[in-house]
C-alpha cells in the first residue's frame, strides 16, 4: 500500500498544470488522496475559478493515476476555492470583496475597456462572483458595454447598490450622468469621486472587482493605485511599439506602489478578416511577449483584433456574454484563468482570520 501510495504522490506531481505552471502538489492543491483496495480518489481545490479547466484536468489525472500498476479505478475531484490575496501595506481593506485586479494600459485605443469587460465576464463564466469599477471618470464605457441602463438605487441615501448585468455587479460615474455629459473635474475631485464610488457601493461577496483605470500614469491614475487595496495589476497593450513604450510606464507605475503585475494582455495581436478569414498582424508581431520577458512577468495571452468583438461590446453584449460557445469567447475565458491562477499564487491575506483585540474600562 505504501508502495502505490508513493506512485500516486509521483504520478500526481509529474503534473504540471497549465494555469499554475506547477504541480498541483506545489502549489497546495491537492487536498485528499485516499486508497481503498485497487481504487484511488483524490480532492483537488483549486485557488482559482476554473469551470471550464476542471473537467480536463480531471480527466488527465485520472488517466496518470489509472497507468499505475494495481489501480485500477480512480476518481478525481475538482473544486475551486477562492481566497483574498495580500495588498499594499498600509491600505484599508473593501468589505464584501475579496480581490482586486486593477487593468490598466498607460495609453488610451489599446482596448483595455473592451478586454476588462469580457475579462469579468469570462471570470463568472468560470465560476466566480465578479465585479466591476469603471475607474475612467472622463470616458466611462462600462455601462454601454455591459448594456446596463439607469442610475443605481441609494438604500440608506449614503450608499448605492451595485448595477447588475450579466451576472456582473458594476459601478461607474456612467450611471450617474448623462451619457454625453462632459466631465471637467480637476485631478483631486476624479480621485475623492473614485474613492467614493469604490467604497460606498454595497458590494455583494465578490471574489474579483475588476478596476478598469483610466489611460496613462499621471497623478490620478498613481493616486488610485496606492488608494486601492489591489491584489494584482493587468496590463493591456497592442504590439506596436508606441502602445508597448506606454505599457511600460504602466508597468513600472505598479512596481514602484508595490502592486505585484500579474502579467501583460495583447490586445489585436492578429486581425481576422471577417469575409475570409485571413489572419495578419497588423500592429505588429510579437510585442506584448518582449515586453513580458523583458520585465519577467507573464503574457496571459494574445487577443485578435475581431469586428465581432467590437460589435458585441458596442451593442451591449461582450462576446464572452453573447457568443460564449465561439472561439473569441474561449480566449478570454483561457486569459481569464490564467489571471486568476497567477493571484492564486501570491500571499494569502489573514488578517480577517484574527479576532479584534478591543481595551474597555471596567
Amino acid at each position: 500500500m505504501e508502495g502505490t501510495r508513493a506512485k500516486v504522490d509521483e504520478a500526481l506531481r509529474e503534473y504540471r498544470d497549465p494555469y499554475l505552471e506547477c504541480d498541483l502538489v506545489s502549489a497546495k492543491c491537492i487536498k485528499n488522496v485516499s486508497l481503498n483496495g485497487d481504487g484511488v480518489r483524490v480532492k483537488v481545490v483549486l485557488g482559482f475559478p476554473a469551470k471550464g479547466h476542471a473537467g480536463p484536468l480531471s480527466s488527465a489525472l485520472r488517466e496518470r493515476l489509472l497507468e499505475i500498476e494495481g489501480i485500477t479505478a480512480a476518481t478525481v475531484e475538482v473544486e475551486s476555492k477562492i481566497d483574498a490575496h495580500a495588498v499594499q501595506k498600509g491600505v484599508e481593506l473593501l468589505k464584501e470583496v475579496k480581490n482586486v485586479i486593477a487593468v490598466a494600459s498607460g495609453k488610451g485605443g489599446v482596448g483595455k475597456s473592451t478586454v476588462s469587460a469580457n475579462l469579468a465576464l469570462a471570470l463568472s463564466a468560470e465560476g466566480a462572483t465578479v465585479g466591476m469599477l469603471d475607474a475612467d471618470i472622463y470616458g466611462p464605457s462600462q455601462p454601454r458595454m455591459l448594456g446596463a441602463r439607469g442610475k443605481p438605487n441609494s438604500p440608506d441615501g449614503k450608499s448605492l447598490d451595485p448595477v447588475m448585468s450579466h451576472r456582473i455587479q458594476s459601478m461607474s460615474i456612467g450611471y450617474l450622468i448623462d451619457e454625453e455629459t462632459p466631465m471637467i473635474w480637476r485631478g483631486p475631485m476624479v480621485t475623492q469621486a473614485l474613492e467614493q464610488l469604490l467604497k460606498d457601493t454595497n458590494w455583494r461577496a465578490v471574489d474579483y472587482l475588476i478596476v478598469e483605470l483610466p489611460p496613462g500614469t499621471c497623478e490620478t491614475q498613481l493616486t488610485l493605485a496606492k488608494n486601492i487595496p489591489v491584489r494584482g495589476a493587468v496590463i493591456v497593450t497592442t504590439p506596436q511599439d508606441i502602445a508597448l513604450m506606454d505599457a511600460r510606464k504602466g508597468l513600472k507605475m505598479f512596481e514602484k506602489v508595490q502592486v505585484p503585475v500579474l502579467g501583460v494582455i495583447e490586445n489585436m495581436s492578429i486581425h481576422v478578416c471577417s469575409q475570409c478569414g485571413h489572419e495578419e498582424h497588423v500592429f505588429g508581431h510579437g510585442g506584448g511577449k518582449r515586453m513580458a520577458s523583458e520585465h519577467g512577468v507573464d503574457l496571459l495571452g494574445s487577443l485578435p483584433l475581431d469586428i465581432r468583438i467590437r460589435e458585441d461590446a458596442d451593442g451591449g453584449h461582450p462576446t464572452v456574454a453573447k457568443s460564449p460557445d465561439e472561439r473569441n469567447a474561449g480566449i478570454f475565458r483561457e486569459v481569464a484563468r490564467r489571471v486568476s491562477a497567477k493571484l492564486a499564487l501570491k500571499a494569502k491575506d489573514y488578517r480577517h482570520a484574527f479576532p479584534s483585540i478591543v481595551i474597555t474600562n471596567n
